[in-house]
C-alpha cells in the first residue's frame, strides 16, 4: 500500500476515534446525563433532549415526581416545554450507567460562616466516579473557585473510578449563566464559556454544546480561566451594587433620593447604572465568598470584595432600622406595630427564595417587637416556612403602620397610593426599596433607598 494511503488511513482512524463520543450521542447509542435539575440543570437538560437521549438525575423525589407530570418546580418552564423531549427523570444511580457524557449542575452554596459548602458537588462527583466508564466525559457547570475542578473534583473521580483523567476519561468545565425569570437572556441565546482538561476534551465538549447554544461559544484556554470568569461576573456586580448601597446611605443623610441621582448621572454616556437594593439569590450573594475563600488560602485577604459583601449583607437590617425610626417619628409605639412586607423572593417575578435578604428585614422588625406579615404572589409559602420559619399571608388582612415593598414584582407595579391607604392606618410609612413609587405618593410617609 502506498505511503500516502497509509497516512490517510491513520488520519481517518484518528478522526473517527476523536468524534466517536459525539457521534454516539447523536445516534443515541449512548446517553447524556444532567445531574441536578434546578434552575440550571433543567433548562439545559430540556435543550439537550431536543437532540439527544437524556437522563435527568436528581435526588429529590418530590421534584422528580413533578417533572414526570411536566411541571417545573422552579416555575421557569411551561408544561409545553416538556413535550416531545427524549428525557427520563430518575434518582437511580444504576440508570446513570447508561450515560457516557455527564453534566453536573448541582448547587454550590455557602455555610453559616460564609465558607464554600462543596458537599453537594463532591458527593455527586463520587457518585459519577462509581459509574464512570473508559472514554466517558464529565463536565461541571456548578460555580466554584478557580482550581476546584482539578484540585478537588478530579482526584475524587479518579479514586472512585480507578481510572486516570486525560487517559481513560475526559473532564471539562462550562459555567452556567442562567438568570432566573429572564425571558430575554436565555440559555440558548447567551454566549457560553467552555473549557477542557486537554485539547481533545475541549474539542468534543465544544461540539456537544454547540447543539444547544445558538449565540456561540467562548473557548477558554484552560479550566481555571473558565472557573475564574464565572466568579468575577458576579463579584463585579456585587461590588458595584455595594457601591450604590453605600451611596444610598450617604445620600439618605443628605436628604436626597438615590434614584434621582442615578437618573441624572445616567445621562453621561459612560456611566454604568447599577441600583441599590437587597442582594440575595444563588449567585451575586454567594459567588464572591468562593473567591474570598481561595484568596485567603493563598494568603491574600481581599479588601474590596469583603467590603462589598459586608455592605450588601447589611442592607436588610439597615432597611428595617430606617423604617422603625420612621414609625417611631410618627408618634407610634414600635412594639406591636403592624408591618406588611410585600415580596419574599430574592428578585422580581420569580419563585426563587434562595438567600433572600428580605428575611433580614423581617428579623429586624421582629427584634424591635413589631408584628410582621409577609405576602408574595410568586413564593411558595411551604418553602418560605421551611427555609426561614416565616409564615406567609395569602393577602393583607389588617391595617398596617408601615408597608415595605421589598421586591418589585410586576403585580405591584400596577398598584397606586389608594391601595396602600386602604391597608394602612393614619400616618403610615411606605418604604419603597426599589423606588418604583417615587413621585407617586403624597398622603403617606414615603422613603426609598
Amino acid at each position: 500500500m502506498p505511503f500516502v494511503n497509509r497516512i490517510h488511513l491513520v488520519y481517518e482512524f484518528i478522526w473517527e476515534e476523536f468524534w466517536k463520543m459525539y457521534k454516539d450521542l447523536l445516534d443515541k447509542r449512548t446517553r447524556l446525563a444532567v445531574i441536578g435539575l434546578g434552575y440550571v440543570g433543567l433548562p439545559l437538560a430540556m435543550e439537550f433532549a431536543k437532540h439527544l437521549s437524556v437522563i435527568g438525575f436528581d435526588i429529590d423525589e418530590r421534584r422528580l415526581e413533578r417533572l414526570r407530570r411536566n411541571v417545573d418546580p422552579c416555575g421557569e418552564l411551561s408544561s409545553e416545554a416538556f413535550r416531545g423531549k427524549d428525557i427520563t427523570f430518575t434518582s437511580s444511580v444504576e440508570e446513570l450507567r447508561e450515560a457516557s457524557f455527564y453534566v453536573i449542575a448541582v448547587p454550590t452554596p455557602i455555610d453559616n460562616h460564609n465558607e464554600p459548602d462543596l458537599s453537594p458537588l463532591l458527593d455527586v462527583t463520587r457518585t459519577v466516579g462509581k459509574v464512570l466508564k473508559r472514554g466517558d466525559y464529565v463536565v461541571y457547570e456548578s460555580t466554584v473557585y478557580p482550581g476546584c475542578t482539578e484540585e478537588d473534583c478530579i482526584p475524587i473521580l479518579e479514586a472512585a473510578s480507578g481510572m486516570k483523567v486525560g487517559v481513560d476519561f475526559k473532564v471539562g468545565y462550562s459555567p452556567e449563566r442562567i438568570n432566573p425569570g429572564d425571558k430575554i437572556h436565555t440559555l440558548t441565546n447567551t454566549v457560553k464559556i467552555v473549557s477542557g482538561y486537554d485539547a481533545e476534551a475541549l474539542a468534543t465538549i465544544t461540539k456537544v454544546y454547540r447543539l444547544v447554544i445558538q449565540a456561540g461559544l467562548h473557548l477558554a484556554p484552560n479550566i481555571k480561566v473558565a472557573e475564574a470568569a464565572k466568579i468575577i461576573e458576579n463579584t463585579q456586580r456585587d461590588v458595584n451594587i455595594a457601591l450604590m448601597n453605600e451611596l444610598s446611605i450617604i445620600f439618605d443623610r443628605m436628604g436626597i433620593n438615590t434614584f434621582d441621582v442615578l437618573d441624572a448621572a445616567s445621562t453621561k454616556w459612560n456611566f454604568l447604572r447599577f441600583a441599590p437594593g437587597l442582594v440575595g439569590g444563588h449567585c451575586i450573594g454567594v459567588d464572591p465568598y468562593y473567591l474570598v475563600h481561595k484568596a485567603n488560602e493563598l494568603q491574600y485577604h481581599p479588601k474590596m470584595i469583603n467590603s462589598g459583601r459586608y455592605v450588601n449583607d447589611s442592607m436588610g437590617r439597615y432597611i428595617g432600622k430606617k423604617v422603625v425610626k420612621k414609625i417611631i417619628l410618627q408618634g407610634k409605639n414600635i412594639v406591636k406595630a403592624n408591618v406588611l412586607i410585600m415580596g419574599m423572593t430574592f428578585k422580581e417575578n420569580v419563585s426563587d427564595i434562595r438567600n433572600s435578604k428580605v428575611a433580614d428585614v423581617v428579623a429586624e422588625f421582629k427584634e424591635f417587637g413589631a408584628e410582621v406579615d409577609v405576602v408574595d404572589p410568586f413564593a411558595s409559602p411551604a418553602e418560605v416556612a421551611r427555609e426561614y420559619g416565616i409564615v406567609m399571608k395569602e393577602k393583607p388582612d389588617k391595617r398596617y403602620d408601615a408597608v415595605v415593598i421589598a421586591v418589585a414584582h410586576e403585580p405591584y407595579l400596577r398598584l397606586d397610593e389608594s391601595y396602600f391607604l386602604s391597608v394602612t392606618n393614619d400616618r403610615a410609612v411606605l418604604a419603597d426599596v426599589k423606588g418604583i413609587y417615587r413621585g407617586k405618593i403624597n398622603k403617606m410617609i414615603y422613603w426609598s433607598l
